[in-house]
């Protein structure tokens, strides 16, 4: 198996035919679809951006952004220990005693924090007002809208180690508690490019989703030279001292057990090109820097599995 396996969607949108098959874990490019639900949601005005969540101080738009000061479940050390152990996952109630949401980092919309546990809000938030499962609610929002035959929401270990570069042991998917989709790489690029392309989403949606919060600078091993966040995306910019050109991009990093990816869409240069990369091992510059190659040049090196 080559080390980082990979698709491509030109700026037509047609899907390059060595993109891979494989599928694989998509970790947190989940968030980019679910930041959709909500959105779609939002033009049925079911859920509006701005206003507070019942009983809460953040508002939809500050959890979709990682500026609501919720803090994260990835700090505390029992999570992984557990995770290790191969321990079924906590009930949510557990999860929310160990980080209480009331105990914000900092006041809503003043600082920036990723946080896992504003996205389980969002998921519970898609699953009330839909009366529907979040894997339900995914497939008939976003991932059938959106032409996706195979991607859908993993519920259980099973469906973990069936995939490629699965978790090293039992893991329950339910750990990752907004939702991990699971599905074939070159269908990961197709959900980004259709996404930001195509007529899911109200313009004013998209819009929405674009806006970016300034973060920062490079990141140490990875091809960021400027980092944001939008609505469930990712933004800023790549480059590669082994090749030829910097890049502003949107989409998502992934990581997990096992496997790291990285899904982007190519802003400026790179002809507008979507390209999803998944690597064995934690190491997210992986898979980022290759993404960032493949849409520099616009072709996949090998043909994939």
């Amino acid at each position: 198996m080559p080390d980082c396996l990979l698709g491509l969607v030109d700026a037509d949108g047609a899907l390059d035919s060595s993109s891979s098959l494989a599928v694989v874990p998509w970790w947190s490019f989940t968030k980019t679809l679910v930041a959709a639900c909500v959105l779609r949601l939002v033009e049925r005005g079911s859920i509006a951006l701005d206003a507070p969540l019942a009983n809460q101080r953040f508002t939809t738009r500050q959890l979709l952004q990682h500026r609501a000061g919720v803090r994260n479940y990835g700090e505390l050390a029992d999570y992984h220990a557990a995770v290790e152990r191969g321990e079924h996952p906590w009930p949510v109630e557990e999860l929310l005693k160990r980080v209480p949401i009331e105990d914000l980092a900092f006041a809503p919309g003043t600082g920036w924090a990723y946080s896992n546990i504003g996205y389980l809000l969002l998921r519970q938030e898609v699953e009330r007002l839909t009366g529907a499962s979040l894997a339900d609610a995914l497939a008939s929002m976003v991932l059938r809208p959106l032409g996706l035959e195979a991607a859908r929401l993993a519920e259980k270990a099973d469906d973990m180690q069936r995939t490629a570069l699965c978790p090293p042991h039992a893991y329950d998917p339910g750990w990752v508690y907004h939702g991990c989709v699971i599905g074939p790489i070159g269908e990961a690029a197709l959900a980004l490019h259709r996404l930001l392309s195509g007529p899911l989403l109200a313009p004013a949606s998209r819009e929405a989703m674009w806006s970016c919060f300034a973060i920062g600078g490079p990141l140490p091993g990875r091809p960021w030279v400027m980092t944001g966040y939008g609505l469930g995306l990712m933004i800023g910019a790549m480059q590669d001292s082994r090749a030829d050109g910097r890049l502003e991009v949107v989409g998502h990093s992934a990581g997990g057990p096992g496997s790291s990816g990285a899904v982007y869409h190519a802003m400026t240069a790179g002809g507008r090109r979507t390209a999803a990369a998944f690597a064995s091992g934690s190491d997210a510059g992986i898979a980022e820097y290759e993404v960032l190659r493949v849409l520099l040049s616009g072709q996949l090196p090998r043909a994939m599995p």
